[in-house]
Parts: C-alpha cells; structure tokens; sequence
C-alpha cells in the first residue's frame, strides 16, 4: 500500500474518542434542526465513521459522501445543500443520515413490508400496502402481495398486460384486468377507460415494453404506474391460460 495513503485505525482509540464526539455531533443535529435518523442505523453508522475519518484527516467533519477538495465547495456537515434544498425537498439528505420524521416514518413502514412482503411472515397492514402500491418498480413478491390485499378490499389499483393478444392467451397473471397491446396501445388504452385517480400496474414478458408503456402512462400524467420489473417470466403466483 502505497504511504501516501492516509491510513486511519478504526480499533484505535483516537478514532473511538472521536467517533463518540461525532455522535454527538449528529445527536446536536437531530435536535438543533427537529430532524431524525434514518430508519437504517447501518447508513447512520457509516456517515458518523466518514465524519469521524474526515476530522481527523482534514480537521472538520466534511460530508464523506463527496471528494474534499479544500475549497468553497466542499460541504461541512450539516452542509447547506441539505439544510436548503435536500431535507426540505426531498425529506433526506444526500448522505441519507439526516431526514424528516415523516420521511423515517415512511421508511419504516416500508422497510418493515419488505421483510413481510418477501417472506410472508403474516398479513400486511394497509399502511405496508400503500408503501409498496407507491413503488414505481415491483418484484414478484410484492405483485402477489398486493392482489391479495386488493382480494381483501385493502387497495384498489388496476393491472395492465401489455403484451400482445397470443401473448396473453398463452399465459397471465391473475388479477390482470386489461390487456394493453403495445401494437394498439393507445386505441386499447381509449377502450378501457381508466380512471387516472387509480394507481396501474404494467407488465410485459421481461419488464421492457412495460417500462416503456409506464413513461407514456407518466406523461399522460397517471397518478401512479409500478412496473413488474423482470415480467411475467419472474412472476411466481396463478396464472391463466387460453
């Protein structure tokens, strides 16, 4: 290893001292700005580590997100960019630590219908199924967990096939309640007349006609469009035939 490289010991017990001043820095922070950590107490631990390596390099505890460059540009945490725009617009900051208590509420329930989700450990909440109906990307898992909650009355939204006709006839999913062909997508899109109100899920065969079909459906300013990202080829749940 090269000895321009600046090496700093985690284990040692320079880096433990500074690393609980750095905790407490961030705690300063939660409580100056009405803010929370992220829901994710790993990305909260790395940040504080990159803090902690920062100030002892450099002297201050800039963003370990970023290269430090030792000019106006670089960011002391809480940087500005964070402060202004980031946490106020998005609900997060770019290094994930800092969030709006709305915003870590929401990521809790949404990690929380992951784990359900995918492992079927019981029934979801009508909360963890908002948070997966929100997602503009869904996997098989998450599919089949929220027709069985639509099966139960806890969500409306509609599925869309947007394969062509043999396609279709070949193999579906259950639940689907329109076929969209691409090859007659606005024509078929007219016929079912949809209520843009009502979140649409889209697939395909792979996911890519349906990730194409979601952008147009975007545009024509749909209140939500979730992809099944791989296709019907990594949907594991019933399917129709003929």
């Amino acid at each position: 290893m090269s000895e321009t490289i600046k090496k700093i010991d985690p284990e040692s017990e320079e880096f433990k001292t500074e690393l609980e001043k750095t905790k407490r820095f961030t705690d300063k922070v939660i409580n100056q700005f009405n803010w929370s950590y992220n829901p994710d107490n790993e990305i909260n631990i790395n940040i504080q580590f990159g803090l902690t390596r920062n100030k002892l390099i450099y002297g201050k505890r800039y963003c370990p997100c970023f290269f430090v460059q030792n000019d106006e540009t670089d960011r002391v945490c809480p940087c500005a960019p964070a402060i202004e725009h980031e946490i106020p617009e998005e609900g997060v900051c770019h290094c994930q630590i800092f969030c709006t208590p709305e915003y870590a509420s929401r990521k809790s329930v949404e990690e929380t219908a992951d784990e359900v989700a995918h492992q079927h450990s019981r029934g979801l909440t009508k909360a963890e199924v908002e948070a997966i109906l929100a997602r503009p990307q869904l996997d098989t898992d998450e599919l089949q967990a929220l027709i069985e909650a639509r099966d139960l009355g806890m969500v409306k939204f509609k599925i869309l096939d947007v394969r062509e006709w043999m396609e279709n006839k070949g193999a579906r999913i259950v639940g689907t309640d329109h076929l969209i062909p691409t090859t007659s997508f606005y024509d078929a899109l007219a016929a079912a007349n949809l209520d843009k109100e009502i979140p649409v899920i889209v697939y395909c065969h792979v996911g890519s006609r349906s990730a194409h079909c979601q952008r147009i459906l975007k545009a024509m300013e749909f209140k939500h469009v979730g992809n099944l990202t791989h296709g019907i080829v990594s949907y594991r749940g019933p399917l129709a035939r003929g």
